[in-house]
């Protein structure tokens, strides 16, 4: 029998971030239809691969 793929692992990431910022971002993704985690995820990979925002 084949091997099933793993599925990916979540991480639960927990920051202080200033509230004004948080709410901003919050209503910039709602806007755009983005969820929070996946603009998140993005920046993330973006910042491994160039080492800038």
């Amino acid at each position: 029998m084949a091997a099933s793929p793993k599925d990916a692992q979540k991480m639960r990431l927990d920051y202080n971030v200033d509230r004004h910022v948080y709410d901003e971002f919050v209503k910039a993704c709602s806007r755009k239809g983005y969820s929070q985690q996946v603009v998140v995820e993005k920046l993330m990979q973006k910042f491994i691969q160039t080492g800038q925002f």
